[in-house]
């Protein structure tokens, strides 16, 4: 497996994206892997797929397994080191994801997710309800300066998973943002998502941490 760090860190319109954040790009070392077949029932907790033989990137509080076309990237807090996110990159859009310690048998999506709203209409953006694959997500217009300095509008797609104890928080960017009837191949990505919750009593809604492998080699 190989890192390097990227110049410019990618943003997420939602309140996952970091402040102050580089950016590392991970090669699974396999980039002709055939796809894992989803099974529809994902993310899944460690507990379900023990055993399964599948190879996954071990991330801590997450295992990711390898996607054909996509690159594994991990948000930096330069600061500290700390990951922050975890992100699948393609061609025409990418998919950010990062886990949350949540009540047993509880909903926090549902109650995430007006606080995302709010929190995007604070920043002049908009946000619509939409049923889908996962249940109930939203869909988001932000506005984002340019780098030349230019106001844009940024789409998004912000999808939430209640797990055992654990909550997956997903934005999806790009093409699958845009038209979220062709997005399958990264909804079944999502789907693929292994959530590690650990034993350790948190704080609802903290974020499960995620850390580099081991064998990561960082290069510049």
């Amino acid at each position: 497996m190989k890192f390097r760090r990227k110049a410019e860190p990618t943003q997420a319109p939602d309140e996952s994206a970091p402040s102050a954040a580089g950016e590392t790009t991970a090669a699974t070392g396999d980039e002709t892997a055939a796809p894992v077949a989803p099974t529809g029932s994902g993310p899944f907790d460690e507990s379900e797929v023990a055993g399964d033989g599948v190879e996954r990137v071990d991330l801590g509080s997450l295992l990711v397994a390898p996607t054909p076309g996509r690159e594994l990237r991990l948000q930096v807090d330069e600061p500290t080191g700390t990951v922050q996110a975890v992100m699948l990159a393609g061609p025409d859009g990418a998919l950010e994801f990062q886990a949350f310690a949540a009540p047993r048998n509880g909903d926090l999506w549902s109650t995430v997710r007006p606080q995302i709203a709010a929190d995007i209409a604070r920043r002049g953006g908009t946000t619509t309800e939409r049923e889908g694959r996962f249940g109930t997500e939203l869909l988001c217009q932000v506005p984002v300066q340019r780098p030349d300095g230019t106001p844009a509008t940024q789409p998004s797609r912000i999808i939430g998973v209640n797990g055992d104890r654990w909550m997956l928080r997903a934005s999806l960017l790009g093409r699958p943002a845009l038209e979220p009837e062709g997005a399958e191949e990264w909804e079944d990505a999502l789907a693929q998502v292994v959530v590690r919750r650990g034993t350790t009593a948190m704080p609802v809604g903290e974020p499960l941490p995620v850390v580099l492998p081991e064998q990561a080699r960082r290069v510049n």
